[in-house]
């Protein structure tokens, strides 16, 4: 599995109807998985991001998917980075000359 750190901004539109932001959590939980993905962990924070998730994804494809589908329902706004256990980041430093 490959696992993401996403980084979301609340749109115009997602923070009017911030009261919803539980629900709507769970919906993209459900809708991840129709893409071969997981939401691991969700946190809303404080600061320059409103909400950070954890997402393990089946194939590169699926989550560009998923971020796309995510992206078009109009509520956030998002900064992707692909994360890297220990054992898989000693696998690519193994790599170096």
């Amino acid at each position: 599995m490959l696992k993401y750190v996403v980084l979301a901004q609340f749109t115009d539109q997602g923070i009017r109807a911030i009261k919803n932001s539980p629900q709507r959590a769970a919906q993209v939980a459900e809708m991840a998985k129709g893409f071969g993905c997981e939401m691991k962990e969700i946190y809303w924070t404080l600061g320059e991001y409103d909400i950070v998730t954890v997402i393990d994804a089946a194939d590169e494809q699926g989550f560009t998917a998923f971020g796309l589908a995510l992206g078009s329902a109009g509520n956030v706004r998002t900064q992707t980075m692909r994360a890297f256990t220990k054992d898989e980041i000693g696998s690519i430093i193994g790599r170096l000359p």
